[in-house]
Order: C-alpha cells, then structure tokens, then sequence
C-alpha cells in the first residue's frame, strides 16, 4: 500500500498542510494514519477522497454540505440515493453558477466590442 507524506499530499491536492488539519480535525477527512514518529501518513484512498471534496469545494459546496455527503458515504450503500439527491441539487446549483458567468461573459463580450468600435 502507497503511503504519502503531508507535503506529497499538499503537492497532489493543493490543499495547504493547515487546510489538511483542518479537514481532520472537522472530520471531513477521517483520521489520518501515522507513522512509529506521529507523522501523518495518507493513503491513496485519502488521496482519491481528497481529490473529491477538493471538486465539491472549487464548485462551491459550503462545507456543512460537504460534512454531510462524508457521512453519507461512511453510513454505509444504503445511503446511496441520499448521495444521489445531494449531489445533484448541488449539480443545480454549478449549473446556475455556469449560466450566470455565461450571461456575464456575454455582457463583457459586448463590451469589448463596444470599446473596439471606438478605435
């Protein structure tokens, strides 16, 4: 099994070593094994979770919702079509977040033009 220190996981991740603690310590992260000297060792199955909650936090899932899904997910299959409705309504929501910089990009877009008629 590969494990990965702190820094391999900052470089993988780019979650500061703070942001880590920081997941461990709210339990968005389960606890981070350690070696015979205390030091937190990741696995690739932390490495795969925090690629997942590193896309939820970049599109804007707030991380009481995020805490939530990780319980879904430790509760065990059963709770399968919670993650589901949890995932898609925050689907919803990135869709009404791309519509709105669609709608802004348009208006800037119209701008330039505006500008560039002017030259």
């Amino acid at each position: 099994m590969s494990v990965y220190t702190p820094a391999e996981v900052v470089e993988e991740t780019g979650f500061s070593i703070d942001t880590l603690r920081y997941y461990e310590k709210i339990g968005l992260l389960e606890r981070v094994d350690r070696n015979a000297a205390g030091q937190r060792r990741f696995s690739q199955e932390d490495i795969g979770w925090l690629g997942m909650v590193r896309c939820l936090r970049d599109t804007g899932m707030p991380i009481a919702t995020m805490l939530r899904f990780a319980e879904l997910v430790r509760a065990g299959d059963h709770t399968v079509p919670d993650r589901i409705r949890l995932l898609e309504e925050h689907d919803r929501q990135v869709q009404a977040q791309i519509a709105n910089l669609a709608e802004r990009q348009s208006y800037i877009h119209h701008k330039i033009s505006y500008y560039r008629s002017l030259l």
